[in-house]
């Protein structure tokens, strides 16, 4: 018999995520939403709730989820058939395992099992997917260092957790993405491929389904505006510290100068990666530098001093930043709104582009506010408590809500 994962009562957010994780390390432990309702000691309404306030989604999709990512760590080099991969984690059908990796990966679960070597794989998009946003986005600075965008491809500067930095190319054509590493060494191996593989799903958006916010959308008032845009997606940014820089950077400044001083940024301690193109600096070479050091890039006092501090927590294993997507919203709120420099507003930005959290309002923010009082035609910017009650009706979707209001302003927001 399954021990119980967690007490019932009234979990706390560190609990909750503790419960979570193991779920995620090991979903094949549950034959379905029952099995882990009764592990985590909840009623199944109540696995329901929990899962929506912590994970940002539903149980079954929560599931779902746990158990691709799993199936994906068991199949990086392991031999023997993929199904058995599927089979171990949960997926009692080898065609429904195999339908839902391809849509959570956009490889099959052989393709991915086969990474490394080549140095290049194929995404599969899904029906519908909107290229022209993804381009937008990553292209959305024609200076930038680390992305560069030409017609249909997109290429990113990436620096390797084990030293190097490569350009991942992603060439769009009907119904995928090619995707291929360039450089002149060796392809990287296996878990370098699967490491680039798990980038490109993020700076795609392939980790998130618009389908039941655009069903849940379709009685409401602004349903016509979501209507203007089928398969919207959020798409992330590489990694979460990429988000907190950017949000660090653009708190109170125009979009302009915040990319001009994310390409100083980059210039400054960045990694080069060939074809022109310089990666984003990891955690480690921000920490390395003083705040006077980023004083003549036009960086403010204040946003040097907070950049190089929480570098230096982030690189000293203090703040998880790259777990936070595995653990549970609400603490992963907590532990950034502790850290000095980061608000309500980066907080929730960083929940939504950096980890993929599904639930998120960045409280404050002046294109919400604009879109907000445009489409519900006030004669005022609403105040951050308006702001909160007029989303709370998306929830649980109020990331992709915030996401389409944005985009209501000026196509994709940054």
């Amino acid at each position: 018999m399954t021990a119980p994962l967690a007490p019932a009562e009234n979990p706390s957010a560190a609990l909750a995520a503790g419960w979570l994780a193991q779920a995620r390390a090991d979903p094949g432990r549950f034959s379905g939403l029952a099995a882990l309702a009764a592990a985590a000691g909840l009623a199944p309404a109540d696995l329901e709730t929990l899962c929506l306030l912590h994970a940002h989604l539903g149980a079954e999709a929560f599931l779902r989820a746990a158990r691709v990512q799993a199936a994906c760590r068991r199949l990086q080099g392991a031999a023997g058939p993929a199904w058995a991969a599927g089979a171990a984690c949960g997926f009692a059908d080898p065609a429904r395992f195999q339908a839902e990796f391809l849509e959570a990966t956009g490889l099959s679960p052989e393709a991915y099992q086969a990474l490394g070597g080549s140095g290049a794989f194929t995404l599969a998009l899904p029906p519908g997917y909107r290229v022209e946003d993804a381009l937008a986005y990553h292209g959305r600075d024609p200076l930038s260092l680390s992305e560069r965008v030409a017609g249909t491809t997109l290429r990113k500067a990436l620096a390797l957790p084990d030293g190097g930095a490569v350009v991942l190319e992603l060439a769009f054509e009907a119904g995928a993405a090619r995707c291929r590493v360039q450089g002149s060494g060796p392809a990287p191996a296996a878990p370098a491929m699967a490491w680039l593989h798990r980038r490109a799903v993020r700076m795609l958006g392939l980790g998130s389904d618009p389908a039941p916010f655009e069903a849940f959308m379709a009685g409401h008032g602004l349903g016509p505006l979501v209507a203007l845009r089928p398969g919207l997606r959020i798409p992330l940014t590489a990694d979460v510290w990429e988000s907190l820089v950017w949000a660090i950077l653009g708190q109170q400044v125009n979009l302009a100068f915040a990319y001009t001083m994310r390409r100083r940024l980059i210039g400054l301690c960045g990694l080069a990666a060939g074809a022109g193109l310089t990666a984003h600096p990891g955690p480690a070479a921000v920490a390395a530098l003083e705040p006077a050091d980023l004083l003549p890039l036009q960086i403010s006092r204040s946003k040097a001093a907070y950049l190089v501090g929480l570098a230096r927590t982030v690189a000293a294993g203090t703040l998880a930043l790259e777990q936070l997507p595995e653990g549970s919203a609400a603490e992963a709120a907590q532990r950034l709104a502790a850290e000095r420099g980061i608000g309500p507003w980066t907080t929730h930005y960083v929940l939504m582009r950096g980890c993929g959290f599904g639930d998120c309002v960045p409280l404050g923010d002046a294109g919400l506010t604009l879109a907000l009082q445009r489409q519900f035609q006030l004669d005022h910017r609403p105040t951050v408590k308006e702001t909160a009650a007029f989303m709370a009706p998306f929830a649980p979707h109020r990331s992709l809500a915030t996401f389409h209001l944005w985009a209501s302003l000026k196509g994709v927001p940054a």
